[in-house]
Protein backbone atom coordinates (compact mmCIF):
# COMPACT_ATOMS: atom_id res chain seq x y z
CA UNK A 1 0.00 0.00 0.00
CA UNK A 2 2.72 2.27 1.13
CA UNK A 3 4.85 1.52 -2.58
CA UNK A 4 1.45 2.54 -4.46
CA UNK A 5 1.50 5.96 -2.49
CA UNK A 6 5.16 6.60 -3.23
CA UNK A 7 4.75 5.55 -6.84
CA UNK A 8 1.49 7.91 -7.36
CA UNK A 9 2.64 10.74 -5.49
CA UNK A 10 5.83 10.57 -7.76
CA UNK A 11 4.41 10.30 -11.11
CA UNK A 12 1.86 13.12 -10.14
CA UNK A 13 4.50 15.50 -9.02
CA UNK A 14 6.37 14.77 -12.55
CA UNK A 15 2.46 15.63 -14.11
CA UNK A 16 2.29 18.33 -11.69
CA UNK A 17 5.78 19.89 -12.52
CA UNK A 18 5.02 19.76 -16.21
CA UNK A 19 1.75 21.88 -15.85
CA UNK A 20 -0.16 19.10 -16.72
CA UNK A 21 -2.51 18.57 -13.67
CA UNK A 22 -1.35 15.96 -11.27
CA UNK A 23 -5.00 14.61 -9.97
CA UNK A 24 -5.53 12.87 -13.60
CA UNK A 25 -2.97 10.26 -11.85
CA UNK A 26 -3.20 11.03 -7.96
CA UNK A 27 -7.24 10.93 -8.15
CA UNK A 28 -7.65 7.78 -10.00
CA UNK A 29 -4.50 5.76 -8.25
CA UNK A 30 -6.01 6.92 -4.72
CA UNK A 31 -9.27 5.61 -5.55
CA UNK A 32 -8.22 2.50 -7.64
CA UNK A 33 -5.14 1.20 -5.67
CA UNK A 34 -5.90 2.55 -2.37
CA UNK A 35 -9.40 1.82 -2.22
CA UNK A 36 -10.00 5.41 -1.09
CA UNK A 37 -13.28 7.14 -0.93
CA UNK A 38 -13.73 9.87 -4.28
CA UNK A 39 -14.44 12.70 -1.82
CA UNK A 40 -11.26 12.05 -0.11
CA UNK A 41 -9.42 11.42 -3.13
CA UNK A 42 -10.01 14.81 -4.08
CA UNK A 43 -9.51 16.13 -0.97
CA UNK A 44 -5.93 14.61 -0.83
CA UNK A 45 -5.16 15.99 -3.81
CA UNK A 46 -6.11 19.19 -3.65
CA UNK A 47 -3.92 19.61 -0.31
CA UNK A 48 -1.28 17.98 -2.13
CA UNK A 49 -1.31 20.62 -4.81
CA UNK A 50 -0.29 23.64 -2.59
CA UNK A 51 3.30 22.27 -1.77
CA UNK A 52 4.03 20.74 -5.85
CA UNK A 53 2.22 24.05 -7.13
CA UNK A 54 4.38 26.32 -5.53
CA UNK A 55 7.34 24.29 -6.56
CA UNK A 56 6.15 24.45 -10.20
CA UNK A 57 5.15 27.80 -9.97
CA UNK A 58 8.23 29.34 -8.74
CA UNK A 59 10.77 27.38 -11.64
CA UNK A 60 8.24 28.47 -14.21
CA UNK A 61 8.61 32.61 -13.01
CA UNK A 62 12.22 31.62 -12.36
CA UNK A 63 12.20 30.48 -16.37
CA UNK A 64 10.02 33.47 -17.43
CA UNK A 65 6.78 31.05 -18.49
CA UNK A 66 4.26 33.10 -16.79
CA UNK A 67 1.90 35.79 -18.16
CA UNK A 68 0.85 38.08 -15.40
CA UNK A 69 -1.52 39.33 -17.65
CA UNK A 70 -3.23 36.28 -18.68
CA UNK A 71 -2.77 34.58 -14.88
CA UNK A 72 -4.59 37.45 -12.87
CA UNK A 73 -8.19 37.06 -14.33
CA UNK A 74 -7.31 33.43 -14.27
CA UNK A 75 -7.00 33.11 -11.08
CA UNK A 76 -9.48 35.15 -9.72
CA UNK A 77 -12.09 33.49 -11.63
CA UNK A 78 -10.90 30.67 -11.07
CA UNK A 79 -11.35 30.88 -6.95
CA UNK A 80 -15.15 31.60 -7.74
CA UNK A 81 -14.86 28.81 -9.52
CA UNK A 82 -13.54 26.72 -7.05
CA UNK A 83 -15.75 28.15 -4.24
CA UNK A 84 -18.50 26.94 -6.50
CA UNK A 85 -17.18 23.50 -7.20
CA UNK A 86 -16.31 22.87 -3.81
CA UNK A 87 -19.62 23.05 -2.54
CA UNK A 88 -21.26 21.32 -5.75
CA UNK A 89 -18.74 18.38 -5.06
CA UNK A 90 -19.96 18.35 -1.43
CA UNK A 91 -23.49 17.60 -2.06
CA UNK A 92 -23.01 15.21 -4.60
CA UNK A 93 -23.02 11.47 -4.45
CA UNK A 94 -18.90 9.86 -4.31
CA UNK A 95 -20.18 7.21 -6.97
CA UNK A 96 -21.52 10.14 -9.32
CA UNK A 97 -18.78 11.92 -8.49
CA UNK A 98 -16.36 9.18 -9.95
CA UNK A 99 -18.26 8.84 -13.12
CA UNK A 100 -18.14 12.83 -13.63
CA UNK A 101 -14.00 12.75 -13.03
CA UNK A 102 -14.26 10.18 -15.13
CA UNK A 103 -15.88 11.51 -17.95
CA UNK A 104 -13.70 14.56 -17.53
CA UNK A 105 -10.49 12.35 -18.19
CA UNK A 106 -12.19 10.48 -20.92
CA UNK A 107 -13.45 14.26 -22.58
CA UNK A 108 -9.78 15.87 -22.44
CA UNK A 109 -8.34 13.07 -23.52
CA UNK A 110 -10.33 12.94 -27.03
CA UNK A 111 -9.74 16.17 -26.99
CA UNK A 112 -6.10 16.22 -27.14
CA UNK A 113 -6.35 13.24 -29.60
CA UNK A 114 -8.27 15.08 -32.00
CA UNK A 115 -6.10 18.54 -31.40
CA UNK A 116 -2.77 16.74 -32.51
CA UNK A 117 -4.25 15.34 -35.27
CA UNK A 118 -6.19 18.67 -36.56
CA UNK A 119 -2.30 20.37 -35.82
CA UNK A 120 -0.42 17.89 -37.99
CA UNK A 121 -2.88 18.80 -41.06
CA UNK A 122 -2.03 22.15 -40.81
CA UNK A 123 1.42 21.65 -40.52
CA UNK A 124 0.94 18.97 -43.73
CA UNK A 125 -1.01 21.35 -45.78
CA UNK A 126 1.96 24.09 -45.41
Amino acid sequence: MMTAAIIAGFLSGIISGMGIGGGTILIPALSIFLNVGQHEAQGVNLLYFIPTAIISLWVHIKNKAVNFKVAVPVILFGLAGAVGGSLLAGVIEGKLLRRLFGFFLLAMGLYEIFKKDKKRKKEQEK
